[in-house]
C-alpha cells in the first residue's frame, strides 16, 4: 500500500543559524554527551590509576624446598623461617600466598592460577651457613618466577612483591649472621657479604610464545570478538530494518525508502538473530585469518579457538539484537554500555581484578568480557586447560546465549500481544 506523503509546510527553508538558536535542540544531545563522557571517563580511569593500592588477595605461590637442618641454636631451618616471615610481612590482605611444593607451583603457573612464585632452594640453610666459614663461595639464591600469560601487569606486580619479600628476608638473615661470633672475626669483605647474604634472581615460570604481545594478545583478541559481535549485530539490525521498510537509507545526497513489509516484532527479531548466526561464521573466520594467518599470532589450538570464538561472538551478537529489540533506538547505546563500556575495565585482562577497586570485581561476576577473556587466555597460553578459565568461559557463553533468547523474545512477544506495532516512518 502506498504511503501518503504530507504536503511540505509553506514558508522559507530553515537555516542552521535559526535552528541553533533554539535551546531545546541542544538539550538532549548535550546532556547525553556529557553523561556518556563522564561515565566512561570514571569507569576507565577509575580502574587503572591505583593498582598497587587496590591490591586484594593477589595469588602468588610460595615454595619452600629447603631440606637443610637448622643452624646451631635455631629450631627451624632458614627456609621455614623465611616462608613464615614472607607471609607475615605482606601488608593487609594484598597477597594470598599459596604455600605449595615446586611441582604444585609449576602446575598453578601453567594453569594461570597464580601470577608468580617465590622459590626457596633446597640447600638454602646449608648455603647460608657456609657464608660464615672459609668455605663460602657464592651467595644462596631465591628465585622469583613470573607468569606473563596470566597478564603482564599482574605478573609484574607479583614479581615486585616477591622480590621485595626476598630482599627483606635477606637483610633479616644478614642481621642474624653479623651478630654471630664467627662473623665477628671475619674480614671486611665477608662481613659486607653477610649483611645481604641472599641473591634474588628472576625468570619466567611459564613461558609463552613470542607472538603474544607479552601476554596481551588474549585481551586484544577478546576485544576484537566483542567488537565484531557488537558491530556485526548492529549492521544486521540496521540493514534488516532498511530492507523491511522500517528505516531510511541515506548515502550522501541520495535518500531512499523501501515499501514497508508487514511483519511483527517477534518475526523481525528471529530474522535478525538467524542472520547474525550465519554472518558470525564469516566474521569469526575473518578475525582468525587476520590475526593468525596474516599477523602470525601464536594460537596452538586453532580449531578449539575458532569454536569458542564463534560461540562467544554469537552470544554477544544475539545479546545486542535482544537489547535493540527491547529498547528501540537507544538500544545501541545500552548495548554499548553492557558489552563494552562496563566490560572493558572489569575484564581483568590488562589490570588483574585483584588490583582494581571492588566495584569492578562486582561487575566482573557477570560482565561478558571477563568470562570470554578467561576462555581465550586458557586456549592461547595455558594449553586449553579446563580449570584455567575455559570451563567458566563456556558456561558464561551458554548463559549469555540463553539470556539473549529469553529476554529478546519475551520482550517482542509482549509488545506484539499489546499491539505495539512498529510505526512506518513518515517523511517530513
Amino acid at each position: 500500500m502506498a504511503t501518503e506523503i504530507p504536503a511540505r509546510v509553506p514558508g522559507p527553508p530553515a537555516s542552521a543559524g535559526r535552528v541553533l538558536r533554539r535551546w531545546k535542540i541542544w538539550l538532549a544531545p548535550g546532556l547525553l554527551s556529557i553523561l556518556v563522557t563522564l561515565v566512561l571517563s570514571l569507569l576507565y580511569m577509575g580502574g587503572i590509576l591505583t593498582p598497587a593500592r587496590s591490591l586484594d588477595q593477589l595469588p602468588i605461590a610460595l615454595v619452600n624446598a629447603d631440606t637443610g637442618a637448622p643452624l646451631p641454636g635455631q629450631r627451624e631451618n632458614l627456609g621455614t623461617q623465611v616462608s613464615a616471615a614472607v607471609v607475615a610481612s605482606t601488608p593487609g590482605k594484598q597477597v594470598r600466598w599459596h604455600r605449595v611444593s615446586r611441582a604444585e607451583a609449576q602446575q598453578k603457573l601453567a594453569a594461570g592460577k597464580v601470577f608468580g612464585a617465590l622459590e626457596i632452594p633446597g640447600d638454602f640453610t646449608a648455603s647460608v651457613g657456609r657464608l660464615t666459614t672459609a668455605r663460602a663461595t657464592v651467595r644462596p639464591t631465591m628465585t622469583v618466577l613470573t607468569n606473563p600469560g596470566a597478564g603482564s601487569l599482574g605478573s609484574s606486580l607479583a614479581a615486585q612483591i616477591a622480590q621485595k619479600a626476598a630482599q627483606q628476608s635477606s637483610l633479616s638473615i644478614g642481621k642474624q649472621l653479623t651478630k654471630s661470633a664467627t662473623a665477628a672475626g671475619a674480614n671486611a669483605t665477608t662481613r659486607l657479604l653477610l649483611t645481604d647474604p641472599v641473591a634474588v634472581s628472576t625468570r619466567v615460570g611459564h613461558p609463552i610464545g613470542e607472538h603474544t604481545g607479552l601476554g596481551l594478545s588474549a585481551f586484544y583478541y577478546t576485544l576484537l570478538l566483542v567488537l565484531a559481535g557488537f558491530l556485526s549485530a548492529n549492521i544486521v539490525h540496521t540493514g534488516v530494518d532498511t530492507s523491511l521498510g522500517y528505516a531510511d537509507t541515506e548515502i550522501g545526497p541520495w535518500h531512499t525508502r523501501r515499501p514497508t513489509l508487514p511483519i511483527d516484532r517477534t518475526q523481525t527479531l528471529l530474522l535478525k538473530m538467524v542472520m547474525t548466526a550465519g554472518l558470525t561464521v564469516l566474521t569469526t573466520t575473518a578475525l582468525m585469518v587476520a590475526t593468525i594467518t596474516v599477523l602470525g599470532m601464536d594460537a596452538p589450538h586453532v580449531v578449539q579457538l575458532w569454536l569458542f570464538s564463534y560461540c562467544a561472538c554469537l552470544a554477544v551478537g544475539l545479546g545486542v539484537q535482544a537489547i535493540n529489540a527491547a529498547f528501540g533506538s537507544v538500544g545501541q547505546l545500552v548495548a554499548m554500555f553492557v558489552f563494552i563500556a562496563l566490560a572493558l575495565p572489569s575484564s581483568g585482562a590488562t589490570v588483574p581484578l585483584e588490583a582494581v577497586p571492588s566495584f569492578y570485581r562486582f561487575l566482573a561476576a557477570f560482565e561478558p568480557m571477563r568470562q570470554l577473556a578467561a576462555g581465550v587466555r586458557a586456549i592461547l597460553y595455558f594449553d586449553a586447560q579446563a580449570d584455567a578459565g575455559l570451563t567458566r568461559g563456556w558456561i558464561m557463553v551458554a548463559i549469555g546465549f540463553v539470556a539473549a533468547l529469553v529476554f529478546g523474545f519475551a520482550m517482542t512477544r509482549y509488545y506484539d500481544r499489546k499491539g505495539l506495532d512498529r510505526l512506518v516512518p513518515q517523511p517530513g
